[in-house]
């Protein structure tokens, strides 16, 4: 294998390169099936390496005629850089010394121009001076004979020069001048009504430049305010067109902000200016017109009016937000809207008030028209607060009951409808309410919400719901409360949302809050205390029915036939009736409520039926198949039980089950049923007032198994 350097360059890997060679040489490895040779390979070895160390000799004279050239160049390089250094030495010194020269010489010009501009300087003022003289004397003779006063071209320079004598005319004494005075001040009027005429026209013209030249040289007159003027009432011309006149003004305010910089040179007092005119004349206008045609005689249109315009005001407020109006322009619109709206602000609360009261009272007057109902008063005061106390503790109707016709009187309608207004409320004392008042604005509507949809509403139908619920022993009674209360719940959901979606954001931070969340709190209360008085009483009236069903459809016969062998009844007619009605009662509460309320009262109500068919069950005698079918009439008892989907009730059932099995055990094994899993527990009494119920309790005596 030939060697080059080109074998040795990076990535260089010597075991490969070894390889390499010994494969490349004959016997060298088990190429093609040749022998391995191993003197073949050692003298390939020896003379490869006499041919590198051949190379390296060579490579090592040419790096070192190499290193001993670029000693030469760096030698060479260095000489070169020191005569550089040398030539930059002379080339400093004489930028020095041209320095030095050329401060010299400024130091002379500057001392030659202060002399000149010293010369210079009175010599124009005494020429300036000599043509005031001369203008003076023209004005003093009472003949204006130069071309600067009688050339309309050279109004600008007129302008300057009757400045000028105006302020000279304010130092002469009144008295010698008085006449020459009065000239002055007369052309300078003049000069001033042509050059604001000159600036107008220029306006209607479009000629930006003209008018901006025009405001230059009024800069200095008394009438530059009125130029000012001049300019805002032309930009106003033809700008209200449309009925919006926020949008127009915006409009206006945009297209001047973008041509008052290039006439004006001050930009931010002219836009002011227009603003406040704006503000000032069209709005205050535009929003008096409004609001004065409603104020005393529709007090809902006055409000919605004067939300929208203050709305659009503070918009347009925002708008104007974005131009340049001076150092403090939020303080600068504040004050315009203040001066607009401070009127009809001072006293919009009692007017909110006012209207949310006779409102929130005819909604709810024309939803009892709507039903033919005279709203009858709740009493209030000792008698009333002990008659409430008594029917708290007694749970008994004191006084006659009212038939309500199956009428809750809560009205989803009516409830959206307060609720809407008092939204509608809450959104308008957020806008206009000042930020100091907001929580106590919010508050008083608040309050307004409570008396109308709480007291006067939901309370008004809880307590004519209470007197409509019949005594527990009447006859077919019909029970509307659990409408009422499923009703109420869904208001309470409502009431609460608005609670926190509308008030809480405006009294969060204040103290208001607690008080608002005391007031909730209490009127909740107050709802919860009568809806489970009013639950409890119509849980009375369901056991009250039922009694009513058993004692009309319960047989004495049903549970000692004459005929034992011939019963052909799965179940008594008793049982059927009510579970049927037991069944309609779970399924209309389940309908009435919601979360836990359901279970609670479902509880109660499986509880007294338990004892209802308990007490029933023991004022009868049980025949051998009369205890069967008792026993039948308590599994579909408990099979009505499963409904009720609470294990209490279901527990109390499967005891009761087992006591029926009593009523049919034979005598020998009654004692071993009576210390099942089921009876253990119970009292040995409860155990013994059942066998007492069997037909053979004297015969058979049972009575020694619980002696």
């Amino acid at each position: 294998m030939a060697t080059t350097a080109e074998l040795f360059e990076e990535p260089f890997v010597a075991d490969e390169y070894i390889e390499r060679l010994a494969w490349r040489t004959p016997g060298g490895g088990s190429r093609g099936g040749e022998a391995f040779d191993p003197k073949r390979l050692l003298e390939e070895f020896v003379n490869h390496i006499q041919e590198l160390q051949v190379m390296d000799e060579r490579i090592q004279r040419k790096v070192e005629k190499l290193e001993q050239q670029c000693q030469k160049e760096a030698k060479e390089f260095a000489k070169k850089v020191q005569e550089l250094q040398k030539s930059n030495q002379v080339a400093f010194q004489h930028f020095q010394e041209l320095d030095e020269h050329i401060s010299y010489v400024a130091t002379k010009v500057c001392h030659l121009g202060d002399q000149l501009e010293g010369v210079n300087t009175p010599r124009q003022r005494a020429v300036e001076a000599q043509k005031l003289m001369k203008y003076f004397n023209e004005f003093l003779d009472g003949e204006l004979k130069s071309d600067v006063f009688t050339n309309s071209e050279k109004i600008k320079e007129a302008a300057d020069i009757i400045q000028k004598l105006h302020l000279i005319a304010q130092e002469l004494p009144f008295d010698r001048f008085s006449e020459v005075k009065s000239k002055i001040a007369s052309k300078y009027h003049d000069l001033e009504c042509q050059l604001i005429q000159e600036f107008t026209s220029a306006q209607r013209r479009g000629e930006i430049s003209r008018m901006r030249e025009v405001a230059a040289v009024l800069l200095h007159f008394k009438g530059y305010s009125h130029c000012v003027d001049v300019y805002i009432k032309q930009c106003q011309e033809g700008a209200f067109l449309r009925n919006d006149v926020f949008e127009d003004a915006a409009i206006l305010c945009l297209r001047v902000n973008k041509q008052v910089g290039e006439v004006f040179s001050n930009p931010e007092t002219v836009l002011a200016k227009l603003i406040q005119n704006i503000f000032e004349v069209k709005l205050q206008s535009y929003v008096k017109d409004q609001l004065e045609e409603h104020r005393k005689s529709d007090a809902e249109q006055y409000l919605k009016n004067l939300y929208d315009l203050y709305t659009r005001t503070t918009n347009l407020s925002s708008k104007l937000m974005e131009f340049n109006l001076g150092t403090d322009k939020q303080t600068f619109l504040s004050k315009l809207i203040k001066s607009i709206f401070i009127s009809y602000l001072e006293n919009y609360i009692e007017v909110e008030i006012g209207y949310l009261k006779s409102r929130s009272a005819m909604i709810l007057q024309r939803y009892y028209d709507s039903k033919n109902h005279q709203k009858r008063s709740i009493g209030t005061g000792g008698i009333q607060d002990l008659k409430e106390r008594i029917r708290q503790r007694t749970n008994l109707p004191l006084g006659p009951s009212i038939d309500t016709h199956g009428e809750t009187f809560l009205s989803q309608e009516v409830v959206v409808n307060l609720l809407q207004e008092t939204k509608q409320a809450f959104e308008r004392c957020h806008r206009l309410s000042d930020p100091s008042d907001l929580p106590k604005n919010a508050f008083r509507i608040f309050s307004m919400l409570v008396e109308f949809l709480c007291t006067e509403h939901i309370d008004y139908a809880l307590e004519t719901g209470l007197a409509g619920i019949p005594s527990s022993d009447s006859k077919n009674a019909n029970l509307y409360f659990l409408d009422v209360v499923h009703q109420a719940n869904t208001i309470f959901h409502l009431f609460d949302k608005q609670f926190n979606d509308h008030l809480m954001p405006l009294i969060s931070s204040s103290p208001k809050l607690s008080e608002c969340l005391q007031k909730k709190k209490d009127i909740i209360e107050q709802m919860e205390v009568k809806l489970d008085m009013g639950i409890d009483r119509t849980l009375n009236c369901m056991i009250g029915q039922m009694k009513h069903i058993l004692a009309a459809e319960q047989k004495k016969t049903d549970f000692k036939p004459e005929d034992e062998n011939n019963v052909l009844i799965q179940y008594t007619n008793a049982c059927v009736k009510v579970c049927g009605y037991v069944r309609k009662q779970v399924e209309k509460i389940r309908n009435s409520m919601d979360g836990k309320n359901v279970d609670t009262v479902l509880m109660e109500l499986g509880v007294r039926f338990h004892r209802l068919i308990y007490e029933h069950l023991q004022q009868y005698s049980y025949s051998c198949m009369g205890g069967m079918l008792a026993i039948c009439d308590v599994a579909e008892y408990r099979k009505c039980a499963k409904d009720f989907k609470i294990a209490l009730v279901l527990q109390l059932f499967d005891t009761l089950h087992a006591l029926c099995n009593l009523l049919v055990v034979a005598p020998d094994n009654l004692k071993q049923v009576c210390s099942g899993e089921q009876l253990a527990n119970l009292d040995k009494n409860i155990l013994h007032s059942f066998v007492q119920l069997r037909v053979d309790y004297r015969s058979a005596r049972l009575a020694r198994h619980f002696s």
